[in-house]
């Protein structure tokens, strides 16, 4: 593995690798892990027993045209099942620029075959590194364009016939002290039932081992239309603001698609008023009022 760190405060915010273990059927990809807060508490968890491809913070894809860049076996509607087939791809960095608050680079995504199938840009910035206020954000921003002459078809196990399974895009998988952990929306909302529904942000809060304390992330898709959430607390926890939850999209040859989230670290467990505050007083910062 060959990776880069970010720290600040003295703490090591997180670490990016972007040359991954080299399983294929885990769908090497660049991710991040360990992700910290402030305090330096790790809030991401790498190869849990249960999902071995599950890797810290990671940018994937279950169902793109018949090929997996998630990883692990492939829900097939037919059998009504996964099934471990010769299709997991490849997500490669071509460059790699790194800076003191992130990195840019462009990446090739690659069918099982080797076959270039999509351009990616990304693009990680570390913003409002506060101290003070126990909370630091990541911005992830990512544009992919597509290469294959066929149009390509990104959907999700839901897409494909499994029920409340749409997982698909930046996906987070947490620590396993953090299973059973409390589920945050807007206007009221939380709670499984948050699987499958629109909101425009969403926050897991969990509890530490070996620590008495507690954080807080919050994830906002920004800007855009609402995002349908994956979100589980048991039996693990997992937050993904999917791509394809209910519905496929599709992406032709040189057709480019943009996607940028904000994900707030945060020490200690925030309640619904002090997310939305904090989010409106970044909204106001970064327009200049």
């Amino acid at each position: 593995m060959t990776a880069i760190t970010f720290e600040a405060h003295g703490v090591e915010l997180m670490r990016y690798v972007h040359e991954p273990d080299p399983q294929p059927f885990e769908a090497p990809k660049p991710y991040i892990h360990p992700l910290r807060t402030l305090a330096g508490d790790v809030v991401t968890s790498y190869r849990p027993h249960d999902h071995r491809w599950h890797k810290g913070l990671q940018l994937t894809a279950s169902h793109v045209s018949g090929q997996n860049f998630w990883g692990g076996g492939t829900y097939v509607r037919e059998e009504q099942r996964y099934i471990d087939l010769d299709n997991n791809g490849t997500m490669r960095h071509d460059t790699l620029d790194v800076r003191q608050d992130g990195l840019s680079g462009q990446l090739t995504w690659r069918s099982s075959r080797g076959e270039p199938w999509v351009e990616e840009r990304r693009e990680l910035t570390i913003e409002a590194v506060d101290p003070a206020n126990g909370s630091w954000e990541l911005v992830w921003h990512t544009t992919i364009t597509g290469l294959r002459d066929e149009p390509l078809r990104f959907g999700s196990p839901t897409t494909h016939g499994r029920p409340l399974a749409g997982y698909s895009g930046l996906f987070w998988r947490g620590p396993r002290a953090f299973t059973g952990g409390e589920i945050l929306g807007p206007d009221g909302l939380g709670g499984e039932e948050m699987m499958g529904q629109r909101a425009r942000w969403l926050a897991f809060q969990g509890r530490h081992d070996e620590v008495d304390r507690s954080s807080t992330l919050v994830f906002v898709p920004e800007p855009g239309p609402e995002s349908h959430w994956f979100v589980r607390s048991g039996p693990f926890a997992a937050v993904n603001p999917s791509w394809a939850f209910h519905r496929e999209f599709e992406l032709a040859r040189g057709e480019t698609i943009a996607r940028r989230y904000r994900i707030v670290l945060a020490n200690g467990w925030w309640g619904t008023e002090r997310i939305e505050e904090h989010l409106a007083g970044r909204r106001a910062a970064e327009s200049g009022l």
